[in-house]
């Protein structure tokens, strides 16, 4: 291999060149032609010793994890060629990336304005396997964390069943570590130190954007579930997750695709098939929808009031970061806002904030794409526009709201364009969607109800 880097677009082959795991640090290496390694570590604290019985599993789990977060380096070239060395894959291997890719990159060719169907093509060889076995993992859950309302839901609805858990997130975000603390659950914080490489090939004009990186945690979490012992991991995505942002050249783009339903399904089966037989995989709140969580999460009180925050900016990587938890600008604060109105105190909602989000007429914008009024609602992880339009329509009924500029705008403008019986919220607050969830935790999912 050189030393020197490519302009990634001219590169004809993206490589996943090996991975290993040593001392608690995972490295997953990859690279484009014959250009340097692009080396990838994902570190675990306090690693053990794998234990004989889940040695299969561990490295099942550590190979998927090279094989999915290659997502973050490959978008950067897209070349025509993926080659992965070593032992190769089979079939359904390859089919579950093959779909991982193009649709967690689907946002990514949208605002590219490229199409990556045919072009993503795992290789393969069709051979029988040897479907994976139960790996005696202890039955204790790994509970995702995310600093919002809705990570903040599932832990409280797991804790209310006294079942064993651990609070869990990649990654150094202090705003993270601060809501997890507060959670009163064991935590686990696990590190991802993307390769440098990556960096040089975005200043060389390397293709960027939104990747699935959900999907990314997913495994990164389920190699800690073999390394540390634990038999499920219970993420807190909601329903509206698998509602597609927008319909582009024929093919659905969702911005939360490695947060729906179909991916979710995809990896349980694949775990139970090729990693561990006795490994779930599910998110709690898969039947509610973003209404019904921020209603549960308004319920439980103030303790989290002051901790979470769902603002993306204060989670980017490179850039500024707000100056406090909400930045007020962008959509998941938006959503957010509206979101908890129908169900906390006006006062409260505003504390929180800082100030009044539907009492800004230079927001009308972005409100409107929340209600998917004159426009897609945004590439954010924000609900379905018919909830909030529900959420604005209660709004305008109350007395404290109904004069604020955009609710005052909503009730004038938009209201009168809406069918009535289309506006209900309660439907919105019954669970209703399919789920993954186990037996052992049905308990929990009843919590919420």
């Amino acid at each position: 291999m050189t030393d020197t880097f490519i302009e990634p677009r001219y590169s004809q082959r993206f490589h996943f060149v090996r991975h290993a795991f040593t001392d608690g640090v995972a490295e997953l290496v990859y690279a484009f032609d014959d250009g340097p390694e692009l080396v990838e570590r994902v570190t675990f604290p306090g690693a053990p010793v794998v234990p004989a019985a889940r040695e299969a599993a561990f490295a099942a789990a550590l190979r998927l994890l090279h094989l999915v977060a290659g997502v973050s380096y490959y978008k950067a070239g897209i070349p025509e060629r993926i080659v992965v060395d070593g032992e190769p894959l089979d079939e359904a291997t390859a089919y579950l990336l093959d779909a991982l890719y193009l649709h967690g990159l689907a946002e990514f060719a949208y605002r590219n304005r490229l199409d990556l169907r045919g072009r993503i093509a795992f290789p393969f060889e069709r051979h029988a396997t040897v479907p994976a076995t139960a790996a005696g993992l202890p039955p204790r859950s790994l509970l995702p964390i995310g600093g919002g309302k809705d990570s903040v839901v599932a832990v409280e609805a797991v804790k209310s069943i006294g079942a064993d858990a651990t609070a869990t997130w990649v990654g150094n975000s202090p705003l993270i570590a601060e809501c997890a603390a507060r959670t009163g659950l064991p935590t686990l914080n696990i590190s991802r130190e993307l390769a440098p490489g990556l960096f040089e090939l975005n200043r060389l004009g390397a293709w960027n954007g939104h990747i699935p990186v959900t999907a990314i945690n997913s495994v990164i979490l389920a190699v800690a579930a073999i390394l540390y012992g634990y038999d499920s991991i219970v993420f807190a995505n909601e329903r509206s997750a698998s509602v597609a942002t927008l319909e582009y050249d024929g093919q659905e783009v969702n911005h939360q695709w490695s947060k729906g339903f179909g991916f979710e399904k995809s990896l349980h089966d694949y775990l139970h098939t090729h990693v561990a037989a006795d490994l779930d995989y599910c998110s709690l709140l898969r039947p509610w929808s973003e209404l019904a969580v921020t209603s549960a999460f308004a319920r439980l009180g103030g303790d989290y009031f002051n901790v979470f925050s769902s603002c993306n900016r204060n989670f980017r990587i490179l850039g500024p970061k707000p100056a406090d938890r909400w930045c007020g600008q962008c959509p998941k604060c938006h959503f957010v806002f509206l979101a908890l109105a129908p169900f906390m105190a006006k006062p409260r909602l505003l504390s929180i904030f800082g100030r009044n989000l539907l009492d800004d007429d230079a927001l009308a914008g972005a409100f409107d794409a929340l209600l998917e009024y004159k426009d897609h609602k945004p590439f954010e992880c924000v609900g379905e526009g018919a909830e909030a339009r529900a959420a604005m329509a209660v709004l305008a009924d109350r007395p404290e709201w109904r004069e604020d500029a955009l609710v005052a705008r909503f009730r004038t403008e938009i209201l009168p364009q809406l069918q009535h019986d289309d506006l209900a919220l309660e439907p919105w607050l019954k669970p209703g969607a399919s789920h993954l969830v186990p037996r052992r935790l049905l308990g929990a999912l009843d919590a919420l109800g």
